[in-house]
């Protein structure tokens, strides 16, 4: 615990840095996360006997870094880039069992599909969302998701919980745990959104508008944690790695932050809360 405790807070003093940085240093810094989470990513699934094709997933982590430089990316642009991207992952990815077939198969080339949305293209809200006007405060949106939903979890279900929620997945979450983590995420949320609006950095935020906010935190950053847990069972790992002593890799510890991040900037958008 004592060594899960200081490599949180050590993890949580460099997020903080990196954050007040600016939106380049973010860029990158997401760019080198999600390299070191398709790494762990890869060895996984490599251990259940797959052999992935590495390079179009480790490009796509590069290309992050660049979504730094564009501020003014909006989403239809982004969307187009992608698509140009995929199109030319997939051609890529089929030449390998089109030259390669007894090296390669169609199972291994989508688990190298699979892992550029999984992963990369999950971590693309992240700097999405902090490319938006007011961006440096409504990125803390997405770890707020996360973490408050953790840590509530966490000690309700220590406090309170009796029911297994899915035990074949994980064993020691609960039905209670999950309960609390989505409700303490709530709270957080909205009393992050009412601290800015006291100090005015947005002005119109109200609690009807930033509860269903984490509401939907709540829930998504649990499917993301047990979405992750369900393929560690599925390939017989304990941690996607040991980057962060006592919380594992950086996969385990930013999975349930991949699902939050779409969730904020779409949220954001659809509502137009700025």
């Amino acid at each position: 615990m004592k060594t899960r405790v200081i490599s949180g807070v050590i993890g949580f003093c460099i997020l903080v840095a990196v954050l007040l940085a600016g939106k380049l240093v973010l860029s990158i810094a997401v760019s080198i996360i999600c390299f070191i989470a398709l790494y762990e990513f890869y060895k996984s699934i490599s251990k259940a006997g797959y052999k992935p094709v590495k390079l179009p997933g480790y490009l796509s982590a590069f290309i992050l870094a660049f979504l730094g430089f564009d501020h003014s990316l909006t989403p239809t642009e982004f969307s187009g880039f992608l698509r140009i991207f995929v199109f030319i992952s997939i051609v890529f990815l089929f030449s390998f069992i089109i030259f390669q077939n007894k090296k390669h198969n169609i199972i291994d080339i989508s688990l190298s599909f699979f892992s550029i949305f999984y992963i990369t293209f999950l971590f693309s809200f992240i700097i999405l969302t902090r490319n938006l006007t007011g961006g440096k405060y409504l990125v803390w949106f997405i770890f707020i998701g996360a973490w408050a939903t953790d840590t509530f979890a966490y000690f309700s279900g220590r406090l309170f919980g009796k029911r297994k929620l899915i035990p074949s997945i994980s064993p020691k979450k609960t039905v209670e745990g999950s309960i609390g983590g989505v409700v303490g995420c709530m709270l957080i949320t909205v009393l992050y959104g009412l601290y800015l609006s006291k100090i005015n950095i947005f002005d119109g935020l109200a609690i009807y508008q930033l509860a269903p906010l984490g509401l939907l935190c709540g829930i998504i950053s649990q499917v993301g944690d047990l979405a992750a847990s369900s393929v560690k069972r599925y390939v017989n790992v304990k941690d996607y790695g040991n980057i962060m002593p006592g919380h594992g890799g950086a996969l385990d510890r930013f999975d349930s932050i991949l699902f939050c991040a779409p969730v904020v900037y779409f949220y954001i958008n659809i509502l137009n809360l700025l």
